[in-house]
């Protein structure tokens, strides 16, 4: 399904996958976030697909979602295309908190939301970018997860 909404642009299965998403969430237990932030895209991958799969999935999943904060500040290869082994540095200083917003993200509970974890090389260079600009936590919300290659 994940495949078909990203590279088939099926944005009809976004309601469906966000909900799955929101459910999981709410299984957890923990508190609301104050910010839902999506994975942003490089302009150049929005044109190519028309849309920012992370951000269908946000939008639906919580009314605190919001697409400006984080900026794709670096156009970098899709990190499927990539070994593991390279993934960390083709995303490095990738992305940004839009200056306007700040303000908002500093002392912030924030949820990143992405379609698919790989290798956790762009979740964890976002969390590093939220933690320098002063969000107090920064946790993922991810609708599915690769397995994890042999010995990792």
């Amino acid at each position: 399904m994940l495949r078909r909404l990203k590279f088939d642009a099926e944005l009809d299965l976004a309601p469906t996958l966000a909900m799955l998403l929101a459910d999981a969430v709410d299984a957890a237990g923990e508190p609301s976030p104050d910010l839902v932030v999506p994975v942003p895209l490089s302009a150049a991958r929005i044109r190519e697909r028309g849309f920012n799969q992370a951000w269908e999935l946000a939008r639906r999943a919580h009314h605190r979602a919001q697409a400006d904060v984080l900026l794709r500040v670096k156009d970098t290869p899709q990190q499927s295309e990539l070994p593991r082994e390279k993934r960390a540095a083709n995303v490095r200083n990738a992305f940004a908190v839009e200056p306007s917003h700040a303000a908002r993200v500093r002392s912030a509970d924030i949820a990143v939301v992405d379609d698919i974890l790989t290798s956790g090389a762009t979740t964890a260079e976002i969390a590093r970018v939220l933690k320098h600009a002063g969000a107090k936590r920064v946790r993922l919300w991810v609708v599915a997860r690769t397995p994890a290659p042999d010995g990792a």
